[in-house]
Order: structure tokens, then C-alpha cells, then sequence
């Protein structure tokens, strides 16, 4: 099984799926940026088209790469990755089903003046022009279909270690 948890920058993502793999006994965490970065690595570089995501051979390898670590480590796939594009979501998740990868998909969401506030406050990456930009298109995509297509989980003013909690609570029903 492939727990996905989409969200924007700021929100939590990568510090949550650390607790959840915690607390799934048999789970690994997969990051699909690190499929992106290896993209960003092509010589002579890719277009420049502002997001590797866009990148068409990025959404194949994603799934290539998961069902490939699922199937070499068994368990669970906790996957902390943003995915805005409906379309995107669609290609990945349906490219999973393919292989009979079941998928739970968490958002993890908090309003946009909480994220701006996160990111500007972030001690670790610090204020991020590319980070900020994402806020608003993740208000679009979350009113538009992200809402619908995935469990939501309010991480506005609940703790990291909670909402991990929830997601393995929901994750074990």
C-alpha cells in the first residue's frame, strides 16, 4: 500500500511521514522530488518549464520507481510529495492501480495565511520565493478537486505528531 500525503510547501509533509513510517511497522518513506531531482540532472538540461512535474517523463517514473521499492521492500510506501495537477494525480494514481497498488491519499491542509506564516518562519529552508508561489495554486487545486479527491486532514493548528496518528488511525480502519 502507497499512503500518499499531498499538500502544499509548508504544510507538514515531509516531517509527518517521518512519524508515520514510525508508526506503520514495515514502512519506508519515498520521496518522488528525489525522481525529480534525477531529471534535474539531464545534460544538457530538460526544458525549463518551471516545474519538474511537468516534465512527461516524470509521473511514469514515479510510479515505476514505487511499485519497484514496494515491491523489493513489501509494506507500506509512505510518499510525501505536492501533485497540483489533476491530470498528474490521475496519470500516477491510475499507473499504480494498474500494478494493484491500493493508495490512500491524505491532504494536508491549512489555509494560505497559515502556510505563508510557516514558510516565512521556517528556521531550517527559511523564506522561499518558490515555496510562496505554490500557496496559491494549492488553494486553486484544493476548492477545485484536490478537496474531493483525497482524505483531508486540517493541519492548521494540530501537531505533527497528531496528525500522523490520524493518518495510521484512518490508514488501519
Amino acid at each position: 500500500m502507497i499512503v500518499w500525503l499531498n499538500g502544499t510547501h509548508g504544510v507538514g509533509k515531509t516531517t509527518t511521514a517521518a512519524l508515520v513510517r514510525d508508526l506503520l511497522p514495515g514502512s519506508h518513506v519515498l520521496d518522488a522530488e528525489k525522481v525529480g531531482e534525477t531529471l534535474m540532472d539531464v545534460s544538457p538540461p530538460l526544458p525549463d518549464l518551471d516545474d519538474f512535474q511537468h516534465w512527461d517523463p516524470w509521473r511514469p517514473l514515479v510510479v515505476e520507481t514505487a511499485r519497484r521499492v514496494l515491491d523489493y521492500t513489501g509494506g507500506t510506501l509512505v510518499m510525501p510529495m505536492t501533485v497540483l495537477v489533476e491530470a498528474y494525480w490521475r496519470e500516477i494514481s491510475d499507473g499504480l492501480a494498474r500494478y494493484d497498488v491500493p493508495i490512500r491519499h491524505f491532504v494536508l491542509h491549512a489555509e494560505p495565511e497559515t502556510l505563508r506564516a510557516r514558510i516565512d518562519g521556517d528556521e531550517v529552508l527559511g523564506p522561499s520565493t518558490f515555496r510562496h508561489s505554490r500557496v496559491d495554486r494549492y488553494a486553486a487545486a484544493f476548492e477545485a478537486w484536490l478537496g474531493d479527491a483525497a482524505e483531508v486532514v486540517d493541519t492548521t493548528t494540530t501537531p505533527a505528531p497528531e496528525v500522523a496518528r490520524t493518518i495510521v488511525e484512518r490508514v488501519r480502519r
